[in-house]
């Protein structure tokens, strides 16, 4: 059994151990004592070096924590073991942060912690909630730092689950309890490493929040990670400003105005798009010479697709002239369009579809305009060959 010495010292980054197990290459081992944390509860494992090989992985199997290294250690071997203090302490400020966090949400509104993640760049929660509107993360955020800036106890005790009472959540097990308390604010079973006191949270910021299996998933950063996260803010909107000229108060307001001028631009840029369109397939229909029964077919042949708007506009107005038929082609990924007069004595999505199923392909359409596409640029030139003789 290993002697888990984070859950009394979460602050602890070096000790001594022995090896009491270790797999044959010596690279999976299992001390009498750590304080290597191993991913849980949400919560990631830690990094360090022991007997001075880097630790990459740290594994809870119940009675015993395996530490995976770039080395090899033997059994009855003592070693060091360092903890990256850095890390430890991000993490002990997001898992504090979350519990504080949790127990502000039951407070304001009722919300159950259901999950909880602690990433690389960000954390997240899921709650029990349909939906967050912004002045409940207002609300929330101020709340939690408030209760940062008491800088209320966080304190460790082991109990008995029988005789437990007063947990934000119950815990389903047996035996003897880890519990972690924020005085006059939380008490929650936990077995993850945590700060002394929530003033060494530093700041909890809230951000995005989405819709998951009914509930909500926020977002949020704790400690230097909120720091990190408000200066990259900070210096993005300042961009913005810059660019704008603006202060950063208007420019919100003014990149609203701009995306409503792009969309207007767009809208006029795809109506004189469609015009020109429509005056091509004219210009083609009068420029292109009509085979010996009189009809006039055009083929497009296009490298790359989409077969989009534009071109139907263009095959639409070739054949409004008599006795004509379009087709445009795109090689990747291989699609065809088919337009017919309605004149021309055809039906395009009947012929068409027919076509396409033989191909393997798949497509249809109405008499006078159809489309579809295809496995392969062989089976698209096999079309053709057949469109050509009609």
């Amino acid at each position: 059994m290993t002697e888990r010495l984070y859950y009394s010292d979460a602050h602890l980054t070096s000790f001594e151990a022995k090896v009491v197990e270790a797999d044959q290459a010596g690279t999976r081992v299992v001390l009498d004592r750590t304080a290597f944390y191993p991913t849980s509860g949400g919560q990631p494992h830690d990094l360090g070096t022991l007997g001075g090989f880097p630790v990459v992985e740290v594994i809870d199997e119940e009675e015993r924590i395996v530490h995976v290294i770039q080395g090899a250690l033997a059994v009855d071997q003592t070693v060091s073991g360092s903890i990256d203090a850095q890390r430890r302490f991000d993490h002990m400020q997001q898992h504090s942060g979350q519990h504080l966090l949790s127990a502000v949400f039951e407070e304001l509104f009722g919300w159950q912690t259901l999950s909880f993640h602690l990433g690389e760049e960000a954390s997240t929660i899921e709650l029990s909630a349909a939906a967050i509107e912004p002045v409940a993360l207002r609300e929330a955020e101020e709340r939690v730092n408030a209760l940062i800036g008491e800088n209320r106890p966080i304190s460790v005790a082991f109990e008995d689950a029988a005789q437990v009472t007063g947990l934000r959540k119950d815990s389903g097990r047996t035996g003897t309890l880890r519990i972690v308390s924020i005085t006059d604010c939380d008490r929650s079973a936990c077995g993850g490493t945590h700060v002394s006191a929530t003033g060494q949270i530093g700041s909890v910021i809230l951000r995005k929040v989405e819709k998951i299996r009914g509930n909500t998933r926020l977002e949020f950063y704790c400690g230097m990670r909120a720091v990190r996260r408000t200066r990259e803010e900070f210096e993005a909107l300042a961009a913005v400003a810059r660019q704008l000229s603006s202060p950063f108060a208007d420019a919100p307001a003014l990149v609203a105005a701009l995306q409503e001028q792009v969309k207007e631009a767009d809208k006029t840029r795809r109506k004189l798009a469609l015009e020109l369109a429509g005056l091509r397939g004219r210009a083609l229909y009068q420029e292109c010479e009509a085979g010996e029964a009189g009809r006039k077919m055009y083929v497009d042949r296009r490298a790359t697709g989409p077969l989009d708007d534009e071109v139907r506009a263009v095959a639409t107005n070739f054949c409004a002239g008599p006795n004509a038929v379009f087709v445009a082609v795109s090689n990747a990924p291989p699609a065809i369009l088919l337009a017919a007069s309605a004149d021309a004595g055809l039906h395009a999505g009947n012929l068409l579809k027919e076509m396409l199923q033989a191909a393997g392909g798949r497509g249809g359409g109405s008499a006078q305009s159809a489309q579809g596409s295809l496995p392969s640029a062989d089976a698209l030139e096999t079309i053709l060959e057949r469109i050509a003789h009609l």
